[in-house]
């Protein structure tokens, strides 16, 4: 499929209407994923697997051990966790009386204008927007994004000593911040970096693709490989911030599940906390209207999900995607699901900006327990681009369908 993305620029955007940072000057771009569309999966129903045993929070318990473990490091109740990301202010949460378990915050750029440089010098908008999180009720959640600082698929930089120092100072920086705050925080590491690596390595093997790792001290002796890359964020993060709980978000592009999982067991996934998926970055209706915006435009196929499980995309199909995926990985990571969009459904196709259609939100709200029965600890639901629907525009259906999922006692973590 094609892969177009604002991501980098939008992420930015976002992070300042979500906290009021500085912002940054940084206009490169990221790449995008656009998640499982079922395009690689055999249609199947996405019920559970048998996976591994035991992730990286568990120490080789079972599947539903595993799961519950990561969610009572968390604080949180014994059910698949609710969460919001960019687009969605802590005003307009508290104003419609959301109150999300997981708040989901970008990190993006390298140097001049990058995240360490918001509000003030030193990474202090880590601290200060995990403590807003926090004082809300909310577990913390970063996305880390840097990679993405020399345009998508651009991976020059990484065989640079000056970018990859400066690369590393600040995923030090954003560790040991993470670190001073003495509680749970999810790290969400380098989405699209991971496929546009898929993409371009010889034999799609990440060890083939030279980089600077060795050279920082917390990561002596691993390999100066794109794989090494990974591996060291897992590494650095273990000994610098071990509160802080770490996924890897495969892009599923192209290739299949098995063939994703090992480039991903390749750079440490298996050595994560848990699993980063998406369902999509984008409202189906933002990628369906004549004109759509750049972050929307140069996308073909079919975009907006069946939620009777029967035609091409559904969500049947993404969630065996991952389930394939998870088991490939064998290390029976629970799963988050990212970045999920947040439209409201309609028979009609397209819709406009803030107000594409899309049935994501309604259909993993109201059948939640599916996910929970592959694993599933946590959905978050955001949006990918400046022009998608948010809580802010979507009529209070977020509100409302969060308050149905809440009475009803929540989907049961497996």
């Amino acid at each position: 499929m094609i892969r177009f993305s604002l991501r980098h620029a939008a992420a930015l955007l976002l992070a300042s209407l979500l906290f009021g940072c500085g912002g940054g000057t940084d206009s490169a771009q990221g790449g995008n994923m656009s998640g499982s569309t079922g395009g690689n999966t055999s249609g199947s129903t996405g019920g559970s697997t048998s996976g591994g045993t035991g992730g990286g929070t568990s120490g080789g318990t079972s599947n539903a051990a595993a799961t519950a473990t990561l969610v009572a490091k968390l604080g949180k109740p014994s059910r698949v966790l609710v969460g919001l990301g960019a687009g969605n202010s802590l005003a307009q949460m508290q104003s419609q009386s959301i109150h999300p378990d997981i708040v989901d915050t970008y990190l993006v750029g390298v140097g001049a204008g990058a995240w360490p440089t918001w509000n003030s010098p030193d990474g202090a908008y880590i601290t200060y927007t995990a403590q807003a999180v926090q004082a809300y009720g909310a577990t913390p959640m970063f996305t880390f994004y840097q990679m993405a600082q020399n345009g998508g698929g651009n991976l020059s930089g990484i065989k640079d000593a000056t970018f990859m120092n400066n690369y590393w100072a600040q995923a030090r920086l954003m560790y040991q911040r993470i670190a001073a705050l003495n509680a749970p925080v999810l790290i969400n590491l380098e989405p699209d970096f991971w496929g546009f690596v898929w993409a371009q390595a010889p034999g799609h093997d990440p060890a083939q693709i030279p980089a600077v790792v060795s050279s920082q001290a917390e990561c002596s002796g691993l390999p100066n490989t794109a794989a090494g890359i990974g591996q060291c964020l897992v590494q650095m993060g273990r000994k610098i911030a071990p509160n802080a709980l770490l996924g890897f978000p495969p892009s599923f592009w192209s290739g299949s599940p098995a063939e994703i999982g090992a480039e991903m067991k390749a750079v440490g996934a298996h050595q994560a906390d848990f699993i980063v998926a998406q369902t999509s970055d984008r409202d189906a209706g933002c990628m369906e209207v004549a004109s759509p915006p750049a972050e929307c435009a140069g996308r073909t196929g079919s975009f907006y999900w069946d939620e009777n499980n029967i035609a091409t995309p559904n969500f049947h199909q993404s969630q065996s995607a991952i389930s394939d995926y998870r088991t490939a990985l064998s290390n029976g990571l629970p799963i988050l699901w990212w970045q999920t969009p947040m439209g409201v459904p309609s028979s009609t196709p397209g819709g406009t900006n803030q107000h594409y259609r899309d049935n994501r939100v309604d259909y993993m709200l109201r059948n939640t327990q599916e996910y929970g029965d592959i694993h599933t600890f946590a959905i978050v639901f955001s949006s990918g681009g400046t022009f998608q629907t948010t809580i802010n525009t979507d009529g209070g259906q977020f509100a409302r369908l969060l308050s149905q999922y809440l009475v009803q006692g929540g989907a049961a973590l497996r």
